[in-house]
């Protein structure tokens, strides 16, 4: 996975995945510039950046390109907590950790996620088969926002 976006790669890309279509420099600037001030060949130097890093693919038009996404915000923001996750020294307890965090909602999009995933693997005969909901996480004590430790830590 190339490494995360920085700030301004991130503001170029949701435009980018937002629109979801091919998109030149200069509408990417014009919509930037609601924001902030930039100048032209930033923009280009960051959309360039982003072509080198594999993040859009562009094509030729006249004198300018049109850049796409490669992928997705969804499978970008995937593979970011996948890396985060698989560099821990502990698995489980940063996903434990991580489901504490985790607000009502989020845990229910999680079950969501669990649903559909169970439901298209037919290797699985966990909760989706037997019709069951997936387990809840365990509500965090305190401040939800605040890590839990890791057991034995």
């Amino acid at each position: 996975m190339p490494r995360p976006l920085g700030e301004l790669e991130d503001a170029v890309m949701t435009r980018v995945w937002q629109w979801n279509r091919p998109v030149t420099v200069r509408e990417v600037l014009e919509d930037l510039q609601q924001e902030r001030s930039i100048a032209y060949t930033t923009v280009m130097t960051v959309m360039d950046n982003l072509h080198q890093k594999g993040w859009v693919r562009r094509e030729a038009e006249g004198r300018a390109y049109r850049y796409t996404a490669v992928s997705t915000r969804p499978a970008y923001s995937a593979a970011l907590m996948n890396e985060a996750w698989s560099t821990s020294d502990n698995p489980a307890a940063a996903l434990v950790a991580f489901f504490g965090m985790m607000s009502t909602e989020q845990r229910e999009a999680l079950r969501a996620a669990i649903r559909i995933v169970q439901h298209d693997d037919p290797e699985d005969t966990g909760t989706a088969a037997s019709g069951a909901a997936p387990a809840e996480p365990a509500e965090p004590e305190g401040d939800s926002a605040a890590p839990r430790p890791e057991p034995g830590r």
